[in-house]
């Protein structure tokens, strides 16, 4: 199911337990950033995102940054929401990229409906969690990305940054 079938109504993750996150990728507080949503189903967590034209490489192709920031901020949720889950918690800890690996595999158009980003956890520890996920475009897949996300401690920068 992708979110097109679910109400606009849902919450993202990121609206629940980080409004006021300024991140590029994934802070609803950015008005300039992308503001993903991501959207738990099931074992997998999705994102839909339509891509505006200043996120363009060269015309009608998405920008790889473009790419790996969505892929790197999403996959980061998914791995912060199952941690949270894992534990029994009521809030994410704040987790943080530790390394992440994109494929580009094909130029990602921007004209062939929402790109649809699926993340799940593939393996986990107490403090860390690896993702998968993969960017579609058109029903094709045209970038992966292999991830992993841990949470981080007082005295981090990023430490109760949400």
């Amino acid at each position: 199911m992708y979110l097109t079938h679910m109400s606009t109504a849902t919450k993202s993750l990121q609206e629940q337990y980080a409004p006021n996150s300024i991140c590029f990728g994934c802070g609803p507080a950015n008005e300039k950033g992308l503001q993903i949503r991501s959207i738990p189903n099931g074992e997998e967590v999705l994102l839909e995102f339509t891509p505006k034209s200043h996120h363009a490489a060269f015309p009608n192709v998405l920008s790889g940054g473009i790419c790996g920031t969505l892929l790197d901020c999403h996959s980061n949720w998914t791995a912060a929401y199952h941690l949270m889950k894992k534990a029994g918690l009521s809030e994410p800890m704040c987790t943080v990229t530790a390394e992440y690996d994109v494929k580009l595999l094909a130029p990602t158009p921007m004209d062939k409906g929402p790109l649809i980003i699926k993340a799940k956890v593939t393996e986990s520890g107490s403090r860390s969690a690896q993702v998968e996920a993969s960017l579609e475009a058109g029903g094709k897949v045209t970038a992966r990305c292999t991830g992993t996300f841990v949470n981080v401690k007082e005295g981090h920068p990023a430490y109760n940054r949400w």
